[in-house]
Formats: C-alpha cells, structure tokens, sequence
C-alpha cells in the first residue's frame, strides 16, 4: 500500500487516492452514488420514521384515489380501504368540528368514521 503525503486527498466513498482535479472527492461515479446513499441512509431520520413517513404517503394515496376529481365527499367501508392497505393507527392530525365529530388527516385527506364502518372521505378546503 503507497505512502500518502498529509497532501493527497482520498476518495470519500472507497478511500483510495484521487488523482486528477484538487476539488475531486471520489474516485469515479459508482463511489459518487454508493457515499451518496449511504449518507442517505443514514440521514437523520431512522428507518422506523421512515417507514412511518411511507404508511402515511400510501394513506393520502388511498383517499385521494377514492375521492373522485371535483367532488367535496365519499364513502368508503373499512374492508375497501383496508384491502388497499390503509393502515388507520396512522395520521398526521385530527379535526374536530362544531358538532363533536372527528376527523383523521392523512395531510390534506381525511376520514370520517360513521355508522357500520363506513367512513366519509373529504379534503380540506384550500384557502
């Protein structure tokens, strides 16, 4: 193995010296995207909150796929929206309105549980 000088930079990703630009931090593009990745991966957030972060994606997918282009409301039963894998212990925040009843948001797509599971979809208005 060479004797590098305090001088000679390395690659960030394999640790082998670069030659070439003195700006250059990787050796080629494989090293470039395997670093990349990996600071990716290890990001600040952990695989449990990402994986939070999907269910709740994948939740907002669900409703805003049965709420049809143009209308304010539907309804769902729990059997549909569970055998499209709606997961409901997650949402990102509630709503309850004047009359008592609550609303679970998945962003700006929400539920709201009625009678025989059944659940009225809806979206918040923009402002």
């Amino acid at each position: 193995m060479p004797v590098l000088s305090q001088d000679t930079k390395v690659c960030l990703a394999c640790g082998k010296p670069l030659k070439g630009r003195i700006d250059k931090k990787f050796c080629d593009d494989y090293c470039r995207n395997s670093y990349n990745n990996q600071q990716k991966a290890k990001g600040s957030y952990s695989s449990y909150v990402r994986n939070i972060n999907n269910a709740l994606l994948k939740n907002r997918k669900i409703l805003e796929n049965i709420l049809p282009d143009g209308e304010e409301t539907a309804k769902a039963n729990k059997e549909k929206l569970q055998r499209l894998g709606f997961q409901f212990k997650y949402f990102t925040h509630t709503f309850t309105n004047k009359k008592g009843n609550v609303y679970y948001y998945c962003y700006e797509y929400g539920y709201l549980p009625l009678e025989n599971d059944w659940y009225l979809i809806v979206k918040e208005k923009e402002e």
